[in-house]
């Protein structure tokens, strides 16, 4: 079975305009077109799609889902014409777990001035690359390098690494900590976007770890006392969660911000996107 768009185009049109003959003048075709194109539809599909009458046209019950499922069908259609021909009108930046911290809301509210022709969007998407292998953004803000050769990357600014623990836990009290105070607790991981392995302690002091896949998830978990995890501190800034509370890592490396965009098929706005954020990680 071949649907085409617009044999739906027409359906749609026959119901929102009521009759055949405002239908094919809202198409700009001749009301036999109308008529030919809807009568290849429900062959189609093997089903009636309308009523007729001689003062109204309405939908059948099997017709309404079909309505329903077309005007979907037809606004993905028209998104994706958009984001193909809008030249470079729309940016979207992906991260999996805390965008830019606390220089988030500046680096929005600085693009809008300095690019309004360039509409910003910061997608949040958990996988290893941010969204960008998948298709969901143009650039990508990650914090680890990636290994695969299709995209290149550059470092935008360092943060510090924070250990997250609940807010009665006895390292509370303390302004800091060290690796070696983590080394007999349960670490939360993400495996697939976090900055955080075993691999930072001593083979013979590790930390237990568990594995996790949401920050919320990360948090609520930590929140109880049972686990501790480590991230970078763009993250404390991100998700203030009562329970919880952050403290730098002493003796922990700090973790590169970096951006990360395709090889061969670069955004425009990247140089713009670069300097700005290294910029902004510059003024602190």
């Amino acid at each position: 079975m071949d649907l085409e768009l617009r044999q739906l185009r027409c359906l749609v049109a026959i119901v929102d305009e009521g009759t055949f003959t405002d239908a094919a003048i809202a198409l700009g075709v001749s009301q036999a077109a109308v008529s030919r194109t809807l009568a290849s539809l429900e062959q189609a599909l093997g089903t009636r799609l309308l009523r007729r009458t001689s003062r109204s046209v309405t939908p059948t019950s099997t017709g309404l889902g079909v309505v329903a499922h077309a005007r979907r069908v037809l606004a993905e259609v028209d998104d994706l014409v958009l984001d193909a021909t809008s030249g470079h009108a729309h940016l979207r930046i992906g991260y999996a777990w805390s965008a830019l911290g606390r220089h988030t809301l500046p680096f929005q509210r600085r693009w809008t001035r300095a690019h309004p022709e360039t509409d910003l969007h910061l997608v949040r998407v958990n996988s290893a690359t941010s969204g960008l292998g998948e298709g969901t953004c143009d650039l990508a803000v990650v914090r680890r390098a990636l290994e695969d050769r299709r995209f290149e990357s550059a470092i935008v600014g360092l943060e510090r690494r924070l250990c997250a623990m609940a807010s009665d836990d006895p390292l509370a009290r303390r302004r800091s900590v060290r690796l070696a105070d983590l080394a007999g607790r349960t670490l939360l991981v993400d495996r697939r976007t976090g900055t955080t392995t075993a691999d930072l302690w001593p083979p013979d002091s590790r930390p237990v770890t568990e594995d996790v896949h949401d920050v919320d998830d990360w948090l609520t978990v930590i929140a109880t006392g049972r686990s501790v995890g480590m991230t970078a501190e763009s993250t404390a800034n991100q998700y203030p969660r009562p329970g919880v509370v952050y403290r730098p890592v002493r003796d922990g490396e700090p973790i590169a911000v970096r951006l990360a965009w395709w090889k061969d098929d670069p955004h425009p706005a990247t140089q713009a996107v670069l300097e700005l954020l290294t910029a902004l990680y510059r003024e602190t």
